[in-house]
Order: C-alpha cells, then structure tokens, then sequence
C-alpha cells in the first residue's frame, strides 16, 4: 500500500532537499585541490546543522563522519581523514544525507579536482547529463524501461 504524504511531511522532505542543494552548490564552488577530506567533512557537518538539520550517515551503523569521500578509483563510501589531500586532476565521489525532523535526504556527486584530462572531462559531462535524461523522463505512470531508453539516447 502506498502512503500519501501530508503537506507538512512533503514540506519537511523538501527541506531537506533544500539542504543538501545548498551544500552541493557550495562544495562545486568550494572543493579544490590541498583541502584534506576530513576539512571537507568538517565543513559539511557545520554547514548542515547551522541549518537545524543533522548529518543522516555520521554514526549510523558505526561510521564515524557526515560525508563519504572517495577519491579516483576508490570504492564508495570513504572514511573523511585529516592525511587524505585532494590534488590536482583527481576527481572526488561525496555522498552525504541529512535529516529535518525526521525526513531524510541523500545526495551523491562526483567533482572535476582542478583541472582534469579530457577524457575525465568527458565522462564526468556525459554521465551528468545521462542522469538529466533519466530524471526528465520520470513522472507517475512511466516504467523503468521508460528511464532506461531517456538514458541510452
């Protein structure tokens, strides 16, 4: 069964929403290289809870920070430290959530470090706009074969 939620839970889901676009905006202009993951971490947690929100990751199931951060080619979901620097040309995952009141967001993002090689370039240009695609082609009623095909164009 699906439940419908009411105008003030939807208003506190967009909230959070509202949140997390204010921190990616802020991370895109931010981000650089010598800042160490951990000063990115640090940063995000004060970010969100001067906004009377809560980071949703630090300590959930043990892990100790607000943001996952994961440079190059490393798997998802990196543990912030203070000895890990962004450097020129690498390209850094951030996942992060938080929570208003109770209603969560999540938000993942890949950012170019400095400048990248083209062909870095070109794959963080092509899988930005395959995910444009695929949200453009959700609404109620359409299937995932749907999305699928909006991305393959």
């Amino acid at each position: 069964m699906i439940l419908l939620k009411s105008p003030r839970e939807l208003a506190l889901m967009r909230r959070a929403g509202q949140v997390l676009a204010e921190v990616t905006e802020r991370l895109t202009a931010w981000v650089g290289p010598g800042l160490s993951t951990q000063e990115i971490d640090e940063d995000v947690e004060n970010f969100i809870r001067a906004r009377g929100a809560a980071p949703a990751f630090k300590g959930y199931r043990g892990f100790p920070a607000t943001v996952c951060v994961s440079i190059n080619d490393e798997v998802v979901h990196g543990i912030p430290s203070p000895h890990r620097r962004l450097k020129e040309g690498d390209i850094v995952g951030l996942d992060l959530g938080c929570i208003v009141e109770g209603y969560y967001a999540d938000c993942a993002l890949t950012l170019a470090v400095g400048e990248v090689a083209p062909r870095v370039r070109e794959l963080l240009d092509v899988t930005r706009d395959s995910l444009a695609r695929a949200i453009a082609a959700c609404w109620p009623g359409r299937r995932l074969s749907d999305v699928s095909h909006a991305v393959q164009q």
